[in-house]
């Protein structure tokens, strides 16, 4: 079962979509996120967000200055700065 991924910048939505993992950069170090992932509220570290779709591609971006927050199967990441890389 797939997780919903929504990462949004202070002034734009950068990437939305259903993914098998996401990778990102909290204060406490990296965490990875998947199906069933117990509830997470954490603050974003300037460094990279890897998603992985549930098709194999992997998208990257830059985020910082935000938090997330996994509830469910529901990943949000929200950044003051956010731009994808690939």
């Amino acid at each position: 079962m797939p997780i919903n991924v929504s990462l949004v910048s202070a002034d734009a939505e950068i990437w939305s979509g259903e993914a098998s993992l996401v990778v990102a950069k909290t204060v406490l170090g990296e965490i990875g996120f998947m199906s069933g992932h117990e509830p997470v509220l954490a603050i974003l570290a300037e460094g990279q967000v890897r998603i992985t779709q549930t098709s194999g591609e992997k998208i990257i971006a830059n985020a910082e200055d935000g938090f997330l927050s996994m509830e469910g199967d529901e990943l949000s990441i929200v950044a003051g700065n956010a731009s994808l890389v690939s």
